[in-house]
Order: C-alpha cells, then sequence, then structure tokens
C-alpha cells in the first residue's frame, strides 16, 4: 500500500494531467484498475490514515485531527488497527516514511524503523528512491514463506519551506537544491503548469504549482524503484498494489475542506491476478481500504467491525455500479482548527452540514502563510469563481448539484424546490452519525 501526502487526483496522468510526470503510477492504471471516484474521508493527513489503517471514521476511531505535537489526537485503545490484524491473518507487516499515527503501540508493524533516527533519515527523507531501497530485503525475503503487507508512506508531495532564493517565495514542496544521490531532479516550467479550476491563475500559484509538480516527479520515480523491487523479489507470489493519497493538495479549496479538490483523489489498485487497464466509477471511500487488504489477505471475517465494505468485488467487475452514496467526517486539522464538517456524496449531489457554522473556516497554517494563500487575499481573487468571503464564511448547510455544478460554486440548499431532498440528506447523516458512534450528534438537539 502506497500512501502520497497531499497529492491531489488533478495531478496525476492517468487522471487527464498531460504534463505532470507520473508514468509509474499511470503504469499501475494500466496494470490494474483505475477508481474514478475515490475520496478520502477526511482531508487532513493525521485523520486521513487513521481511516486507512482502521477501516473506522475519524470520529469513531477518535483520532480527530493531527497526532504530532501539540495537536496530538491518538486513536482510541480499543481499536483493532490494520497491522494488528494483518499479522493475525499470517503476515509479515512493514512500514517505510511517514506515520502520523498514535500511539505506536496500536500499529505493530515488523519492519518499523525509526521515522526520524538519523541526520540520514532527516536529510533524505524527501528521497523516495531511497526510500524504496530501504525496503528491498523486506519485500524480497527468501527466508521466509509468510507473505508480507507493506505501508510504505511518502512525504511527496507535502508542502516544506518557502523558497528564499525565489521572488515570489513560493514553497519548496521538499523538493532539494541539488538532486538525491541516485536521482535527478525533473523540474517544471511555470508556463506548462495546469491550475486547476478552484485556483487564480497568479504568477505565485503558478510558481507554487511547478514546485508541486517537481515534487509528484520525484515521489512518482519512488513508486517506480518499489515497483521494480517487489517485482524483482515477488519469486511467482501473488502481488497487489494499491496506489492513493491521504487528501487533496496543499491548496486552499482542497486540502482540509471536503469539497471534491480536497476528498476526491487518485485510487489504483493492481491485483497480478486481474486484469488491468479497467476504470471503476463507483463510489468508495478510505475506509473501505482496510476491509479490502483483510478480503485480499483471504480473512475478511477481521474487518467485520469496520464501516467499510471491501472493494475486491469491483475488481472482479469494474464496472458493477456500487453503493448509491459515501459519507464523510471532518473534525480537526490542527487543534486550532476546529470545523467539523458531516457529507453525503452520490454521483449527482453533494451536501455538507458545517455543524460550527458560525465560525469562520479556519486556514490551516501551511495554506495561510503560503504564497498561493496570500497573493489570492491581496490581489482579490476569487477562488474559481468562489468569493474568499464565501469560502471562509459558510452556511449551515450546502447543496450542490455536480453535474450542474462541478466546482460546487452554487450553494442550492435554500431553493424550495430542494427541500425534501435536503430533509433526506440530513436524515442520512443522522443515520451515519448513530452508526458510527459521533459524538457531534446531539448538536442537532443541543445547539
Amino acid at each position: 500500500m502506497i500512501v502520497a501526502d497531499d497529492h491531489g487526483r488533478e495531478a496525476v496522468g492517468c487522471y487527464g494531467n498531460p504534463v505532470v510526470s507520473t508514468p509509474n503510477i499511470d503504469r499501475l492504471a494500466e496494470r490494474g484498475v483505475r477508481f474514478d471516484n475515490a475520496f478520502c474521508t477526511t482531508a487532513s493527513c493525521g485523520g486521513s490514515r487513521s481511516v486507512i489503517l482502521t477501516g473506522l471514521h475519524t470520529h469513531t476511531n477518535r483520532t480527530f485531527g493531527l497526532v504530532h505535537q501539540p495537536h496530538n489526537f491518538s486513536t482510541a485503545l480499543d481499536v483493532h488497527t490494520l497491522p494488528s490484524l494483518m499479522r493475525q491473518a499470517g503476515y509479515r507487516t512493514g512500514r517505510m516514511g511517514k506515520k502520523h499515527y498514535q500511539p505506536e503501540s496500536l500499529f505493530p508493524f515488523d519492519l518499523d524503523p525509526p521515522e526520524w533516527g538519523t541526520d540520514e533519515d532527516l536529510a533524505r527523507h524527501r528521497d523516495d528512491v531511497w526510500l524504496a531501497d530501504r525496503c528491498a530485503e523486506f519485500v524480497s525475503d527468501s527466508d521466509s514463506d509468510a507473505p508480507h503487507f507493506l505501508y510504505w508512506c511518502s512525504h511527496d508531495p507535502h508542502r516544506s519551506w518557502p523558497r528564499d532564493d525565489h521572488p515570489l517565495h513560493p514553497d519548496a514542496f521538499g523538493n532539494p537544491t541539488e538532486s538525491f544521490p541516485g536521482d535527478e531532479e525533473l523540474r517544471c516550467d511555470v508556463g506548462d503548469v495546469i491550475v486547476p479550476p478552484w485556483l487564480p491563475d497568479l504568477p505565485e500559484v503558478r510558481a507554487e504549482l511547478a514546485e508541486y509538480y517537481q515534487s509528484i516527479a520525484r515521489l512518482d520515480r519512488g513508486v517506480g524503484r518499489l515497483l521494480e523491487l517487489v517485482e524483482r523479489g515477488a519469486g511467482g507470489r501473488d502481488t497487489v498494489i494499491v496506489y492513493l493519497s491521504d487528501n487533496g493538495g496543499a491548496f486552499p479549496v482542497a486540502k482540509t475542506t471536503l469539497y471534491d479538490p480536497g476528498m476526491r483523489l487518485p485510487l489504483i489498485i493492481s491485483d497480478s491476478r486481474r486484469r488491468g487497464g479497467d476504470a471503476c466509477d463507483a463510489l468508495v471511500t478510505w475506509a473501505d481500504l482496510a476491509p479490502t487488504v483483510l478480503d485480499l489477505a483471504g480473512s475478511a471475517e477481521l474487518g467485520s467491525h469496520m464501516f467499510g465494505e471491501s472493494l475486491v468485488p469491483l475488481l472482479d467487475e469494474p464496472d458493477a455500479p456500487g453503493r448509491d452514496h459515501i459519507f464523510a467526517s471532518h473534525s480537526f486539522h490542527q487543534v486550532t482548527n476546529y470545523y467539523p464538517m458531516r457529507v453525503v456524496r452520490t454521483h449527482r449531489w453533494k451536501f455538507i452540514v458545517n455543524i460550527a457554522w458560525k465560525l469562520d473556516f479556519p486556514t490551516a497554517s501551511d495554506l495561510h502563510l503560503s504564497a498561493t494563500w496570500t497573493s489570492t487575499v491581496r490581489e482579490d481573487q476569487q477562488l474559481g469563481g468562489r468569493d474568499v468571503e464565501q469560502y471562509l464564511q459558510r452556511p449551515r448547510f450546502e447543496l450542490y448539484d455536480l453535474d450542474a455544478d462541478p466546482h460546487e460554486l452554487v450553494n442550492v440548499a435554500d431553493q424550495p424546490e430542494h427541500a425534501e431532498l435536503v430533509a433526506e440528506f440530513i436524515s442520512l447523516v443522522q443515520h451515519f452519525q448513530l452508526s458510527t458512534d459521533d459524538p457531534w450528534f446531539h448538536k442537532w438537539f443541543y445547539e
């Protein structure tokens, strides 16, 4: 399982971007199933990863937001995690790269190097080819008859630090000033980037997108090296590769929001036992990933308590319609970024409940300080047709007709002709909250 850090689907070749360099990720899609309606359930790193590793929504597993200091959210002690369950299934387990979970005792990986153990770890944590090479022995252990599960998490293309050597001070997105040993950086020209429709076409935005593309290209090279190692060490064994991102790109309207740029993400599953090159239109979420891994491991019963559903039937029949709606849930990013939202999404409709709607929407610190955000505010630009004030001050209910309004700009929740639909979605949200032990359910009655 390969998990990128803040990689939006708009910046992947096989999802329609002809500029960004992702040949290895694209090759996975050619060999597997590309899911075109795949969604994280919360667009925040720590929370999203908790869903991936538990099959439970954040408000259920209690990882409400970021786990590192000073935020310090953590998974509830009675939760069964994917590495512990895969051990029960007879698998060797390993992780490499970004952790972003706690307490670590709940996540017993056999291969579990310290994330920041040495000076080299710190200096090369953005070197994805090196990160892949560190897994060579684990994925090719000929002395073990046990199958393995590897959780490989890049730090790219997360934001890092502003470039002081650039007149517009774009974030470097972890890009080194010189190529890492054994690798070659691939830079992108600002004139070539594709500005997504939810961002203004400003010089600062283009400068940051160019850095973002460069970081994604390095991530892709790491994916390529990992695939080489897996193929070399497979020895005839069945192999499944899953590629996804924890949440959308670190830009306004994406990361930390539950608009589609934040939650509609790349998901590719390549299974050596199944045909490749298919696209699946079914609605799926990151709550489905742990049940899928357990099902593929022949131990589906170990995930019976999880909220998600196995995607194995969709791997066998990618054209199957799947479910008719999915849920998402966000409460925090940083501990100071409190903005609980509950969401229902169908193929056509997106319904958002902003539980603390009288608060301004809080901007994460890395986005608030970014050249993209500061230039947007300074130039009084819109975010793809959305006023900045509209972005920061949201109503209690948002309803979008995605067929007519794919960029979620026209809120029709207050239109009388949609009153019945709003009531239906409210009922769905409330049932979801009750079935997932949501502490915020009482807000319907308390406030």
